[in-house]
Formats: structure tokens, C-alpha cells, sequence
């Protein structure tokens, strides 16, 4: 199998989907720092299954996904795909008869990645088994960075051992007797917590031998406890039996007092009903006499209510009289002062001619204001007179 094409999307700092195709020969890519070189080899180990993400120069997996610059938004997903020829149907069995395999690789941020071969989703430890199986792997020494070169010549044996195991090609069955060598240390300590569970179970299995010695006693007791119980329910229904007998009998002769109480009973009834025929037109006078007493009772009430009123109007009158005899006297002392004052007027009347002939017109003007109140004085003594003969009259 041959490695024929990478495809980058959103990885770190390609944004947009990004091809990069291996030809035959030797394939190199040249370009100044920064400007992405290394992310094209991360991208390789990153699609091969690496899964520290301090190896991939960043503090989490998501931050291999394209963080946006000033002219391009950030995305949400990183995807790269390597594309695999399978010319000489070499590699794994299930692969074999395949002309191409696509390996990809996607994150998605909260989500995590998912892996996919030929675009169906497989475990990350099948996509590294599948890359060891070729010799190769995310932790590959062929693939070389960075430093690298001095590494592998002070090398230690276990890693040079790596190495040859690579080139040799067994390098995935290295990988599989790693893996079953974990899967058998897992056998072992299910098969040591078996043994313990299987001891723990047979001490529960000696509890519950005794136990069921127990309960095979208390059955056998509650057994005869039941036919003990049985024969006390036997001799105690005989005497029930007896004593229905005798509660028959009993209530045999009762039945025939009762019938006696019964005939006295429809006799006295029968008296009853006759003297209630006796009674009912007594009755209904009654009822007559009693409507009528309320009858009485009404009009008696309203008379009294009547009589209460007159004399309530009898009290207002009497207050009514007192009120115009005071106000008679106070029209006497008033009709007295413009008596007087009638007088000293006219007093005054001739001493202002003597005085004066030129208040003519004042003298006039006073007699008219005399006239004026005497007429007015007159009128209100009239209407007190009227009033007090009309509440006379009532």
C-alpha cells in the first residue's frame, strides 16, 4: 500500500479544503516559516490515530480545528483524509481485494472525533491497529521531524528494536500480543475476582443450608400447629352448632310473643285512628280560632301605631304653639320699639323742619321709610296670626 493523497479541512491553519497529492518518486513541499509545513506532518499523525494533544502543540484536541484570523471566520469541524492506493493487495485481510482505502478522521467541537475508513465509522484502536498493520503509525519512526535524526542514533535498544520491527513489517503484530497481553492480565484478575466471588458464595451457600435446616423445622412445626389448630376450630364449630340450636328455640318463642305484641299493636292502632277522626274537626276550629286571634292581634298592633303617631303629632303641635306664642311676643316688643321709634321720629321730624327747611326731601324720604316699615311690620303680624289660627282650627 502506497500513500497517494492528503486532504486538509479546517485543520489548524488550512481553512479551506486543501489537497496534497503524493507522486511517485520523492515529494517535497518547500515553503518559508510559518507557513504551515509542520501541520501538513501533524495532520498525517493526526489521522493515524494520535491522541495527545501536547503532541499536536496545542492545550486540547479542538485546537486543531481552524481558530479564524481577521479575514476569515473560525469553523467548527476539522476534517483530513488520506487516501491509500492497494495496488499489489497487500495490508490487512479486509482490505486486501480493495484497489483504494480513505482513512478520515473528523472533529467537531463539544463532540469529539470519530474515524472512518472508506466512510464507515470504526474505533480509533481499529484506525491504529489498521496503520500498524502497514508498518507504520501515528508514533512511527519513519516519520521523522524535527531533531529527530540525533534521536534515533542515541537511540536506546527497546527503541531500535521499534524500528527494526517497523522495517521488518511486524510491527502491528506487535501491536496485537501487546494488546492480547493486556487482554489476558484482564482475564486474570476477572478469573482472581471469580475466585473471590465464588468463595463469597459459598459461605452464602452454608448461611442458606442452614436456613433451610431452619425452615424445613418451622415448617414441620407450623404443621402440626395447623392440625391442632384445626381440631380447636372443630370442637369450637360443634359448639356453635349448639348454640344455634338453642338461639333458634329462643327465637322461636320470641317469634310468637312477637306476633301477640303485633295484634295489640294493630288494636291500639285502630283506637288511635278513631279518636284522630274524633279529633280533627277540633282541630281545624282551632285552627280557624287562631287565625283569626292573629287577625285581631294585626289590627290591635296597627291601632296602637296609630295612636302612637297621633300622639307624637299632638306633641309636635303643642311645641308647634309654644314656638308662635314666643314669637308673638317677641312682634309685640318689636311692634312696641316702632312705636317708639314712630315717635322719636316724628321728634325728630319737627325738629329737623324747625332747623331746616332745605331737608324737605329727608323728611320725605324718612316718612316714606317709615311707611314701608310699618306696612312690613303689619304683614308679618297678619301672617303670624294666620298661621296661629290655622293650627288652632286643627
Amino acid at each position: 500500500m502506497e500513500f497517494k493523497k492528503i486532504q486538509l479541512n479546517g485543520f489548524k491553519s488550512f481553512a479551506d479544503k486543501t489537497n496534497f497529492l503524493i507522486e511517485d518518486g520523492l515529494t517535497g513541499i518547500v515553503g518559508p516559516n510559518g507557513c504551515g509545513k509542520s501541520n501538513i506532518v501533524e495532520s498525517l499523525r493526526w489521522v493515524m490515530g494520535e491522541t495527545s494533544a501536547k503532541s499536536m502543540r496545542g492545550s486540547g484536541m479542538e485546537d486543531v480545528i481552524f481558530s479564524g484570523t481577521s479575514n476569515k471566520t473560525s469553523k467548527n469541524i476539522a476534517e483530513v483524509t488520506v487516501t491509500i492506493a492497494n495496488n499489489n493487495n497487500e495490508g490487512p485481510i479486509q482490505f486486501k481485494e480493495l484497489e483504494e482505502v480513505n482513512v478520515r478522521r473528523k472533529i467537531e467541537k463539544d463532540k469529539g472525533s470519530k474515524f472512518y475508513i472508506n466512510d464507515k465509522e470504526v474505533r480509533a484502536r481499529d484506525t491504529q491497529m489498521f496503520f500498524a498493520d502497514l508498518s507504520t503509525g501515528a508514533h512511527s519512526p519513519s516519520m521523522i521531524s524535527q531533531g529527530r535524526i540525533g534521536a534515533l542514533v542515541t537511540a536506546k535498544p527497546t527503541d531500535r528494536r521499534a524500528i527494526l520491527e517497523e522495517a521488518a513489517g511486524i510491527s502491528g503484530l506487535h501491536v496485537r500480543r501487546h494488546e492480547a497481553e493486556l487482554r489476558l492480565s484482564a482475564a486474570e484478575s476477572n478469573l482472581k475476582r471469580a475466585d473471590e466471588l465464588r468463595r463469597q458464595q459459598e459461605k452464602q451457600l452454608s448461611n442458606l443450608q442452614k436456613q433451610a435446616e431452619e425452615a424445613t423445622k418451622y415448617k414441620n412445626i407450623s404443621d402440626e400447629i395447623k392440625k391442632i389448630e384445626a381440631g380447636l376450630y372443630y370442637l369450637k364449630l360443634i359448639e356453635i352448632d349448639k348454640e344455634i340450636n338453642i338461639e333458634n328455640e329462643i327465637n322461636t318463642e320470641a317469634e310468637s310473643e312477637v306476633s301477640g305484641f303485633n295484634e295489640k299493636i294493630s288494636e291500639l292502632e285502630s283506637s288511635i285512628k278513631s279518636e284522630t277522626n274524633k279529633v280533627t274537626p277540633l282541630r281545624e276550629k282551632n285552627i280557624e280560632n287562631l287565625s283569626k286571634i292573629q287577625r285581631l292581634n294585626l289590627e290591635l298592633q296597627g291601632l296602637d301605631e296609630e295612636n302612637t303617631r297621633i300622639q307624637d303629632e299632638i306633641t309636635n303641635i303643642k311645641k308647634s304653639l309654644q314656638t308662635f306664642d314666643e314669637d308673638i311676643n317677641r312682634e309685640n316688643g318689636i311692634v312696641i320699639d316702632a312705636n317708639s321709634n314712630e315717635k322719636r321720629l316724628k321728634e325728630e321730624k319737627s325738629e329737623l323742619i324747625e332747623i331746616d327747611s332745605k331737608y324737605y326731601e329727608t323728611e320725605k324720604s324718612s316718612n316714606k321709610d317709615l311707611d314701608d316699615a310699618k306696612n312690613r311690620l303689619s304683614f308679618e303680624i297678619n301672617k303670624i296670626k294666620d298661621l296661629i289660627n290655622s293650627q288652632k282650627k286643627r
